[in-house]
């Protein structure tokens, strides 16, 4: 299926082996102008045929030299497309070949501590996923403090327009936006709306934590699958955020939304960049999904631990090596907050009658020291260890083809268990976490 007619208007795409691929549709209205730090509104439809052939922009964010992640992750052109306000689009892979056929759909969402990355860097692909019959999707959403500002006068405005009067979690309304549009929309391109799959690691999994603690995406989301994030979030109330923007405001030198809205990215960054870098020495991040009585009516750990969260099956897990977890602790039996907080989030669920599967990847990536690093498991779960510098062996690509198998049996029944593969039982206690070595 090469060109699909959406409730917004037409699209041409690319055709592939096997699947057609269809990049930078829009979910939402360019957030730009009067729409800066406003929540995000449908697209406007258009006439014709639009060509969906090019990964869209990248959400607004600093470029910062990092030697480690710009070579594991960064490094190739082609998927560096211009950073840009301009850039609430996803990306969509499907097998199908007509309409009706009702395929799971995995929706992802990419980490990056709010503050960075896009849905199409290079890690991420949905050929192997098409191969086994599901329908990837991946988003952009706004980041930073262009997508979690707060503001008295932005939630006042909000209050005006006849919404809640709250401001912030602009991001996570991106998301909700865009998974809104996927299930308004992916019947067309032989897609389940009524069985779709939210998985994302880091931040990209902070926030599926986020949708998964919200009223506002009750009843949209079939499974979910939680990398590298439990124990990370933290309540964040709306009030603080509000004082963390007027910090901005004054930083910026800006009394009013027309001032701020007229804010070259330029300054912005500069407005901001004092509030991020006094949240570093605690590893506390300023602009993240914040409780504001809407989009999050309770904190993580309260929802998580008294059963407010979706009561849907979950998969949740961690690297060897992930976060704030060095070879020489692991060495001392010490794993860290985000292990701790997956085993927690797996005995949650368990109490709560949920069926939950617990992981633990320990690949120490061949080619240099880093181990099982945060976000290691990515090339794995993706099917891209081609892409990769990496001298991936025989066995890593046996590795990730397993991980592939758990993930799509998982989007499609609930279940990553299937035929040829090891057993996976769903959490009862520790022992029951799969481990992903060779």
């Amino acid at each position: 299926m090469k060109t699909i007619t959406t409730r917004y208007g037409s699209i041409e795409g690319l055709e592939r082996e096997g699947y057609a691929l269809f990049l930078g549709v829009p979910y939402a209205k360019p957030p730009v102008g009067a729409l800066r730090w406003h929540r995000p509104l449908p697209p406007e439809p258009w006439e014709g045929v639009r060509e969906a052939k090019a990964f869209p922009n990248r959400s607004m964010q600093e470029i910062h030299e990092d030697p480690f992640y710009d070579k594991e992750f960064y490094d190739e052109a082609a998927y560096q497309t211009p950073v840009s306000e301009d850039s609430l689009y996803l990306n969509i892979w499907t097998p199908a070949k007509s309409t009706g056929e009702k395929l799971p759909v995995a929706f992802w969402i990419h980490g990056g501590a709010f503050m960075g990355g896009f849905g199409h860097e290079k890690e991420f692909d949905g050929a192997a996923y098409c191969r086994r019959g599901v329908i990837l999707v991946t988003v952009n959403y706004r980041l930073g403090p262009w997508g979690f500002l707060a503001h008295p006068l932005l939630s006042a405005e909000a209050g005006a327009e006849g919404g809640p009067a709250v401001s912030g979690n602009y991001g996570i309304l991106d998301q909700i936006a865009a998974l809104r549009w996927v299930r308004e929309n992916i019947g067309a391109f032989g897609g389940d709306p009524e069985n779709i799959t939210v998985f994302g690691q880091s931040a990209g999994g902070m926030s599926v934590q986020t949708l998964l603690t919200s009223p506002l995406t009750r009843g949209m989301i079939a499974h979910a699958v939680l990398q590298s994030c439990v124990g990370l979030s933290y309540d964040h109330d709306l009030r603080s955020a509000e004082e963390l923007g007027e910090r901005f405001a004054r930083n910026a030198g800006a009394d009013s939304l027309e001032e701020l809205r007229s804010l070259t990215p330029e300054q912005v960054f500069a407005a901001a960049g004092p509030i991020i870098m006094a949240g570093f020495p605690k590893m506390e991040l300023p602009y993240t999904p914040i409780m504001d009585g809407w989009v999050l009516t309770e904190g993580y750990d309260r929802a998580m631990n008294e059963g407010g969260t979706h009561p849907i099956p979950t998969i949740v897990g961690s690297t060897l090596n992930d976060i704030a977890t060095q070879r020489e602790a692991v060495a001392r039996g010490e794993r860290g907050k985000v292990y701790a907080g997956s085993l927690a989030w797996a005995e949650a669920e368990k109490r709560h009658g949920r069926p939950v599967w617990l992981y633990d990847f320990r690949r120490q990536l061949p080619g240099d020291e880093a181990g099982a690093f945060h976000s290691s498991e990515l090339w794995y779960m993706f099917g891209t260890l081609d892409r990769c510098w990496r001298p991936m062996t025989e066995g890593d690509r046996m590795l990730s083809e397993q991980m592939l198998d758990y993930w799509t049996n998982f989007m499609k029944t609930g279940d990553p268990n299937g035929e040829g593969l090891p057993r996976w039982e769903a959490f009862r206690s520790q022992k029951d976490g799969m481990v992903f070595d060779l």
